[in-house]
C-alpha cells in the first residue's frame, strides 16, 4: 500500500513538472475542448475511451485538472472547465452512473453492428472475408478509427434521446404534482368556506331564535295571498243558526 502511495506521489510530481512547461495556448485549447464536449458523456470530458478503468479515470483527471487549474491557467473559463472535469470524474467513479453510460454505449454498438450486417449482405467480398477470418475482420473494424468515430456519434444520439425522455417524464411528473397540489388547495379552500359558513350560522343562532320568538309574540297578520289555518269555532248561545258541536276533550 505504501509503495502504491509513493508511486502516485511520484506521478503527481512528474505531472506538475511537465505541466509547468506547458504553454498558455495549450492550456487554453484544453479548456475550449472541455467546454465544447458533449455534456451528457463524461468520457468525452476526460478524453477517455469507453473501456477506461477507474484507475485510468483517476489518472486522467489528475493530468487534465493540472492542465486547466484556475491557478495555473489564465483562460477566463478555466474554473468552469475544471468543474466539468471534476463532475465527469465523479460520475464515472459512481458505479451506477458509469453502468448507465456503458449500457447506452452497448446499445450504440448493437445498432452499429446491425447496420454493419446489413451492409455486408450487399458486399459479398467483405462478407466472405469476414467468414474466412472467423470474426477477426469485424474485431479489426471495431478497433478502427472509423468505427470509434461512428460509435461516439451514436452514443451522443442515444444519450440525447434518453435525456429527452427523462426530461419529458419529469415534466409529466411535475405537471401531475402541480395538478394534485391544486386539487388539494381547492379542497382545503372548500372546507375552509364550509367551516366559516357553519361558524357564521352558529353565531347567528341566538339572533334567529330571538327573531322567531318576537314573531310569534307579535301575532303578525298574514300577508296577502298567504294561507293561514282557520280559527277554532266556539259555541255561542246568542247565535240563531245551528253550529257544529265542538268536540270536548
Amino acid at each position: 500500500m505504501g509503495e502504491a502511495s509513493s508511486n502516485s506521489t511520484d506521478d503527481d510530481l512528474l505531472l506538475k513538472n511537465f505541466f509547468a512547461e506547458v504553454s498558455e495556448v495549450e492550456r487554453d485549447n484544453e479548456v475550449n475542448r472541455i467546454l465544447t464536449c458533449f455534456k451528457l458523456n463524461p468520457f468525452e470530458h476526460l478524453n477517455l475511451p469507453f473501456g477506461a478503468s477507474p484507475e485510468d479515470i483517476k489518472r486522467q483527471y489528475r493530468k487534465l485538472s493540472l492542465l486547466v487549474h484556475p491557478d495555473k491557467c489564465k483562460h477566463p473559463q478555466a474554473k468552469e472547465a475544471f468543474g466539468a472535469l471534476a463532475k465527469a470524474q465523479q460520475l464515472l467513479l459512481d458505479q451506477q452512473e458509469r453502468d448507465y453510460v456503458l449500457s447506452q454505449v452497448n446499445a450504440a454498438k448493437d445498432e452499429l453492428r446491425m447496420k454493419r450486417k446489413k451492409h455486408l449482405r450487399k458486399d459479398t467480398a467483405s462478407k466472405i472475408k469476414s467468414l474466412v477470418e472467423e470474426g477477426k475482420y469485424e474485431q479489426m473494424y471495431e478497433q478502427s478509427e472509423e468505427f470509434q468515430q461512428e460509435l461516439k456519434l451514436k452514443v451522443r444520439e442515444i444519450l440525447t434521446e434518453q435525456e429527452w425522455r427523462r426530461r419529458k417524464m419529469q415534466m409529466r411528473i411535475s405537471e401531475e404534482q402541480g395538478r394534485l397540489k391544486k386539487d388539494e388547495e381547492e379542497a382545503k379552500e372548500m372546507w375552509k368556506r364550509k367551516r366559516e359558513h357553519e361558524e357564521q350560522w352558529e353565531g347567528t343562532r341566538e339572533q334567529r331564535v330571538s327573531s322567531w320568538r318576537d314573531f310569534m309574540k307579535s301575532g303578525k297578520k298574514a300577508k296577502k295571498g298567504e294561507i293561514r289555518p282557520p280559527k277554532l269555532k266556539t259555541e255561542d248561545p246568542n247565535k240563531s243558526y245551528v253550529q257544529r258541536p265542538v268536540k270536548r276533550g
